[in-house]
């Protein structure tokens, strides 16, 4: 989000540049109602494009962050899985020990 904002500060000078380029004579008293509408009108394009990269990025938020859970939830399976591994291994190596030294 933060390059989001640089990136639209960025655009927003360029477009101040622009403007003072193109009309250099200009005053608060030349401001017509078609300066208004273009104002108006590059302010719901910034907010549109704005709200669709925001949809887009916390998207793709969520998904690495469910990622990242579920990596951490089949890390837990795993040594689960070991744990019983080494325990079953460790009472069949019981198992076959008292097999082989039978007590009488």
């Amino acid at each position: 989000m933060k390059s989001l904002s640089i990136t639209g500060i960025i655009l927003l000078a360029l477009s101040v540049l622009l403007f003072y380029l193109t009309s250099p004579n200009f005053t608060v008293n030349d401001l017509k109602m078609s300066h208004i509408m273009g104002i108006l009108g590059g302010i719901g394009i910034g907010l549109i494009i704005g709200g669709i990269l925001g949809y887009l990025s916390k998207g793709s938020a969520i998904k690495a962050e469910q990622k990242k859970k579920e990596f951490k939830q089949l890390q837990k399976d795993k040594e689960e899985l070991e744990k019983q591994a080494a325990e079953l291994a460790k009472r069949e190596a019981e198992f076959h020990s008292q097999n082989q030294n039978p007590q009488i």
